[in-house]
């Protein structure tokens, strides 16, 4: 009986990590407000990126607020890329990061370690 426990608990297991690995899951997104001729969007670093999508307008010059309150030395670097950009993420602290949006075009974005994404749709 105990083999068949251990067998069961061991599939669902299984389960719960391809879920978590390889199932889709619903992305938070967000539109930059535009003020005068600025848009900006705040994206908290807690275990992840939260919105992990921002959506910013082509042309207007944008800012990327960075709040990382996790502890984890994965997340104390935000990297783009395409657009060059490795910035230092300091615990506790706000960290503006300028985007070019002079083209439109999707970027991506991850944790020093890639194990965490974000995206940035100019368009």
């Amino acid at each position: 009986m105990t083999k068949i426990i251990i067998f069961l608990v061991g599939i669902v297991l299984i389960g719960f990590i391809a879920w978590w690995f390889f199932g889709k899951h619903q992305v938070q997104a967000e539109q930059a407000a535009v003020n005068r001729d600025h848009q900006s969007v705040d994206i908290e670093v807690k275990g992840g990126y939260s919105p992990e999508r921002v959506v910013l307008k082509k042309g207007v010059p944008a800012t990327l607020k960075f709040k990382r309150t996790d502890a984890s030395t994965c997340l104390d670097h935000v990297v783009f890329s395409d657009l060059g950009i490795d910035q230092k993420l300091p615990q506790g602290q706000v960290e503006e990061v300028k985007i070019d949006t002079s083209k439109s075009g999707v970027y991506d974005w991850a944790c020093s370690m890639n194990m965490f994404h974000g995206q940035v749709i100019v368009k």
